[in-house]
């Protein structure tokens, strides 16, 4: 299928107008390219509005294949969610250039971006700069671990507003707060309401969002893109009811 074009774009309309996005984020790792047609068929059916590929292992070397399937078997965009500097593919769409605003690791602040830069210059992917902010969700996770940096603490709006914002002043396009994947809780109501109120830049939320109800309260409280990817991998059938409850 031909490359699809200014997916940003598409997204400051949709807030724009309103619109919720829903969005399934993919590891290569936990799943096998062959296998995955069920689960595009679901997200298609679905009318998921975008498909992030990514993980913050991406042991195994099968990244351009995983999308050229996806890409033949479905028209949904393909965006990269990229755990390291190696996990890059011309195959995918566009890419979250993502900083790691909530930690003091420099090599996720700019160190990796300056790695990556040459490639990403004259690759044909759309660069989507992200602010990536990793919030408590209860329970240790791989972002935590791989990146060596701490979460903000889900209590404090204060620091997720403040650092959402100066991400905002700094020229960064989206912010994406995350809990992580496995996380035990999903970022709370207020902190999502807060930090969507301080910014005029789309916000994306994800991580321990694992039921309908959920996925529809982080919408309700601002969020203009929702996130899930763990408990699809352990229930493909919840696609359908996340994305009616944030499509809503």
């Amino acid at each position: 299928m031909s490359k699809i074009k200014n997916i940003y774009a598409g997204i400051c309309k949709a807030k724009l107008n309103q619109k919720k996005q829903f969005a399934i984020l993919i590891d290569p790792d936990k799943i096998d390219a062959s296998n995955i047609g069920p689960l595009l068929e679901l997200a298609q059916n679905a009318n998921t509005d975008l498909l992030l590929i990514g993980g913050s292992l991406v042991v195994n070397d099968v990244l351009d294949e995983l999308i050229l399937k996806i890409k033949s078997s479905c028209d949904i965009p393909v965006v990269l969610f990229p755990g390291s500097s190696r996990q890059l593919s011309y195959k995918a769409d566009a890419l979250l250039f993502l900083s790691l605003i909530s930690g003091r690791n420099a090599d996720l602040l700019i160190g990796k971006h300056v790695e990556s830069a040459p490639f990403l210059k004259q690759s044909p992917l759309e660069i989507i700069s992200t602010g990536y902010m990793l919030i408590d969700g209860g329970v240790p996770t791989s972002v935590s671990y791989m990146s060596n940096s701490n979460p903000i603490p889900a209590g404090k709006d204060d620091i997720a507003v403040c650092t959402a914002m100066a991400a905002e002043l700094l020229g960064m396009k989206m912010i994406y707060m995350d809990a992580g994947s496995g996380a035990l809780n999903p970022i709370s109501a207020s902190m999502i309401s807060a930090v969507s109120t301080a910014i005029d830049i789309p916000l994306i939320v994800g991580g321990g969002i694992k039921t309908a109800e959920a996925a529809h309260r982080a919408v309700a409280s601002g969020a203009d893109i929702i996130v899930v990817g763990n408990a699809i991998e352990k229930d493909p059938s919840l696609i359908r009811e996340l994305a009616a409850a944030v499509h809503m």
